[in-house]
């Protein structure tokens, strides 16, 4: 009776890895929203918070994707391609064949679904693992998105091969999409959606219950395989998305213009495991983690840190994230 009474009053014993692990993102977002606002007063007003929140659309909008893969345990590391392509398409349906918008929509869109299709149809009846086919995916589409733009950058006015100038034009209504406040809302409609996509719904659920456990999933009748096409898919259709509004934001198509948004999209994603303690890929962690780079990056060019150092501190910030996750699922 005594050990009983004794037991119920031991207060918890405080985890300190625990905490950490639920909150260390908020806490570092709010400690270097602190520091860098104190290094420089005009990091914390509305126009450089806009402009974050811009910088961040992109690279959340991709990792949303990449956050679909790893809910049915997959990994894709293609969207970086599938964004250059989707890019390089969708400029070249305005300025080379003069198409409207929604030609121009669904053939970016169309070709990036089919490199989902061909990820999912080797990872499934191919067996090759998810990781080593889209890295071979990667190299594959930005080859063929090099050669249909024939390493050129695609813009309005452009000189073609044949000496005659491209007579297509950017529709007004797309070049919008790049410009805030659209681009900030398409980055918050997408998030939510997601999030509760994956948290409130049936195929949501699914999706985690393949990752947590292939096996018991497939005993419980769930159709494995064809979540994980359908993973695939939106992943690569999230990516096609990310090239568009990129493609909107700057105009042109530029070479491998996707490319540089992988790095900081899988950050961004893995970061999203530990947001509030989650455990597992989720849309809103993905978004504070981008919220977290995007933080980074603005707060260290407005202390003059060179270009080149910035990798540094993003690969830090990866590692870091990737050592309490995994730590915590061991």
């Amino acid at each position: 009776m005594e050990t009983n009474l004794s037991a119920k009053n031991q207060t918890p014993k405080f985890d300190f890895f625990q905490f950490l692990y639920k909150y260390g993102t908020i806490i570092t977002i709010v400690a270097l929203i602190i520091i860098f606002s104190a290094a420089n007063p005009a990091f914390i007003q509305g126009n450089n918070i806009i402009n974050i929140l811009r910088s961040i659309s992109i690279v959340t909008i991709i990792a949303i994707g990449i956050t679909i893969s790893l809910s049915v345990n997959g990994f894709d590391l293609s969207v970086g391609s599938v964004a250059s392509l989707s890019n390089a398409i969708v400029i070249s349906m305005f300025v080379w064949f003069s198409q409207n918008t929604l030609v121009a929509i669904i053939a970016a869109i169309a070709a990036s679904l089919i490199v989902g299709a061909l990820n999912s149809f080797m990872i499934i009846k191919m067996k090759i693992p998810d990781m080593l086919m889209t890295l071979a995916t990667m190299f594959i589409i930005q080859g063929i998105a090099l050669t249909y733009t024939k390493g050129a950058t695609v813009s309005q006015n452009m000189v073609m091969a044949d000496g005659s100038m491209a007579e297509g034009l950017i529709s007004p209504f797309f070049s919008k999409i790049g410009e805030v406040p659209w681009i900030i809302l398409i980055m918050i409609v997408i998030v939510v959606l997601v999030h509760i996509f994956l948290t409130y719904t049936k195929h949501g659920r699914y999706m985690y219950v393949i990752g947590g456990n292939k096996e018991a999933a497939r005993l419980s009748g769930i159709p494995v395989n064809k979540y994980k096409v359908a993973a695939y898919l939106l992943s690569a259709l999230f990516a096609s998305i990310g090239g568009m509004v990129l493609a909107s934001r700057v105009m042109t198509a530029e070479i491998n213009s996707g490319a540089p948004y992988l790095m900081d999209s899988v950050a961004a994603a893995f970061i999203g495991f530990s947001v509030l303690g989650a455990g597992k890929p989720n849309a809103f962690g993905t978004f504070i983690g981008a919220v977290l780079i995007g933080i980074l990056a603005n707060g260290l060019v407005m202390m003059s840190v060179p270009y080149y150092a910035m990798d540094i501190v993003k690969g830090t910030v990866l590692a870091f994230a990737l050592a309490i996750t995994y730590y915590k699922q061991k």
